[in-house]
């Protein structure tokens, strides 16, 4: 049996009108903040980014709600025991996200170019963006405790997830959703952006680092996981 039959937390995936209301209203939101700062409406690749991006949330959502439910709904909230630590680095976080967007904005207005058609530099952008989204996506279908703050889930049976991408890496939701950060530059052809993009990339190492050390000193079976599985990010690297 899967994960979310043996669970006796399930709950069965919001209806499709609220879910279709939640991606829109994200979607929205996303490109109203991007807009906002680029002072842009004719922004093509800002437009492409926000197509792109609306894409692979659809599919993430899709996906998540079909084969992961549980996790579908224990993201919606932020979960008792949640750490402190995870709470200040969360907002770090969201600063440096924000930071990388108006650094993005702001070079477009200063290089004075008109918006035109993507170039190479976007195809491979865009490339980068959606493996990282798939590798992120698959590694939120394997996991049903892949919940948006770092606890130990004793509510919900926490055990050690070691199938799928995680027979590989320790972590391959980060590696996803870093590869999404650094795809941003390419996708709106701005440089000056990779700075807060590896910055974002640099809070999500530490919070590997951190999440690990809780995971290997309080989560049974996860000290031995980390003897068999011994690189967190990439295999042979770290």
């Amino acid at each position: 049996m899967t994960d979310h039959e043996t669970n006796v937390d399930f709950k069965p995936p919001r209806p499709p009108r609220h879910v279709g209301l939640m991606i829109l209203g994200i979607c929205v939101a996303s490109a109203g903040v991007l807009f906002a700062f680029s002072q842009q409406l004719g922004w093509t690749p800002g437009w492409l980014y926000v197509g792109l991006f609306a894409a692979n949330l659809i599919v993430n959502v899709v996906c998540v709600a079909l084969w992961n439910p549980v996790l579908f709904w224990r993201r919606m909230r932020i979960g008792p025991g949640t750490k402190k630590w995870d709470i200040a680095w969360t907002l770090m976080f969201l600063a440096t996200l924000v930071a990388l967007y108006i650094v993005a904005t702001r070079e477009l207005d200063a290089a004075d170019r008109p918006p035109g058609p993507p170039g190479s530099e976007w195809l491979i952008g865009a490339a980068i963006f959606i493996s990282g989204w798939t590798l992120w996506t698959r590694s939120m279908i394997a996991n049903p405790f892949f919940e948006k703050t770092v606890r130990i889930q004793t509510d919900h049976g926490h055990r050690v997830i070691d199938n799928g991408s995680y027979a590989y890496v320790r972590h391959p939701g980060y590696v996803g959703l870093s590869a999404v950060l650094l795809s941003t530059p390419f996708l709106l052809a701005c440089t000056w952006s990779f700075l807060p993009a590896l910055t974002a990339v640099l809070l999500l190492v530490l919070r590997t680092v951190l999440e690990d050390r809780t995971l290997q000193s309080e989560l049974a079976g996860y000290a031995e996981y980390a003897t068999r599985v011994r690189f967190r990010w990439i295999p042979g690297v770290w």
